[in-house]
């Protein structure tokens, strides 16, 4: 039997799909809700940073720019050492709706690793989205 490859959550805003979309690709959104600070350069193969003052920082790699409709990065695997080359890939989907934004967020890429190195990354990552998800929200609402 596998482990489980894949994280997702969906999340209704109360807000629409542009604003959404600014808070997930923009240097100034992510560094609002998903860290202390970011850079991105937003475009497939571009660069990214996310920085936290207590946990340091965290690169990742744009794959995939749908505006408005898709944002993709990959991303070191929480647990690993650096040189570790093995990622996983995250996908946010934005759908309008009538009283805002439906927001998916899937990662996926975890069947990759051993027994113990999954239990780390995908446990973590799964209560990670849950309060990355509640701190977009609330950032949203605050604006």
């Amino acid at each position: 039997m596998g482990f489980p490859d894949r994280i997702e959550r969906t999340v209704e805003l109360s807000h629409p799909p542009a604003r959404v979309w600014t808070a997930l690709t923009t240097a100034e959104g992510l560094g609002s809700w998903f860290g202390d600070a970011a850079e991105i350069d937003l475009r497939p193969g571009g660069a990214g940073e996310l920085r936290w003052e207590e946990h340091g920082a965290g690169e990742f790699r744009v794959e995939r720019v749908e505006e408005p409709r898709v944002f993709g990065f990959t991303w070191h695997i929480n647990g690993l050492p650096a040189e570790d080359p093995r990622r996983t890939y995250v996908e946010f989907t934005l759908e309008p709706t009538a009283d805002g934004t439906r927001l998916t967020v899937v990662e996926t890429g975890f069947a990759q690793l051993g027994p113990e190195e999954h239990e780390s990354a995908f446990h973590g990552n799964v209560k990670g989205w849950a309060a990355e998800l509640d701190d977009l929200t609330a950032h949203l609402d605050a604006a």
